[in-house]
């Protein structure tokens, strides 16, 4: 069963309203004209909800188990803070696309702007395009796959997780390093690519590390 909603001329508390009734109702929710609102379908913990066009700022903030479709563009911070669920953006994504995530996964079907995976504490997070500066900064735990090229400080500061990219990178940030790939992540890859229904070939990917998990003392 399919929910539609039309957002145009409707402010974001009620779009958001119409939305929980629909899923708690057991409907899988379609929004069309929302690019003006900012916070979409924030913090669900169940459903399927599909964007039709561009979306605002923080779409699927919060999200915690939600399957959330973005058929365009979307702005800053998608899924900010995502502690599980998954968010799906058919286009480009704006500045600090997946930041402060626990968890989930974030997939970029286009380019995705600067400090992408910001303070990444646990999620996937997979861009399809090309990444901007600052890609993983403070980052803590989790997975950033980019299949296109990086520019600059990739990786900045970061403490823990994996930062993998088939292209290359402007420069990486400090505290980082490349290191071999092994079987495992060979193995990691072909099962998120496959998950995600990614043709790509897992052994073109280089692997970025931390030097130390103390790199500030």
């Amino acid at each position: 069963m399919k929910y539609k909603i039309d957002a145009k001329d409707k402010n974001l508390r009620t779009v958001n309203e119409e939305i929980r009734r629909a899923v708690e109702q057991g409907y899988s929710v379609l929004v069309e004209n929302a690019e003006a609102l900012h916070c979409l379908a924030a913090g669900l913990k169940k459903g399927t909800i599909i964007v039709n066009g561009r979306a605002g700022d923080y779409v699927a903030a919060l999200n915690d188990g939600a399957t959330i479709l973005i058929n365009g563009c979307v702005g800053k911070f998608v899924a900010d803070n995502m502690t599980a669920g998954r968010v799906i953006v058919t286009g480009d994504a704006g500045y600090g696309a997946g930041e402060y995530c626990y968890g989930g996964t974030l997939v970029v079907k286009g380019n995705a702007e600067d400090f992408l995976g910001a303070l990444n504490k646990g999620a996937t997070i997979i861009v399809i395009g090309d990444a901007g500066d600052d890609v993983g900064t403070y980052m803590v735990g989790g997975d950033i796959i980019i299949i296109g090229d990086c520019g600059k400080n990739l990786g900045n500061y970061f403490l823990r997780g994996n930062i993998y990219v088939s292209g290359e990178w402007s420069s990486l940030g400090h505290n980082t390093k490349e290191e071999l790939m092994k079987s495992e992540d060979i193995r990691k890859l072909s099962r998120l690519f496959k998950e995600n229904d990614i043709n790509v070939n897992p052994d073109r990917f280089k692997k970025i590390v931390p030097v130390s998990i103390r790199p500030f003392y």
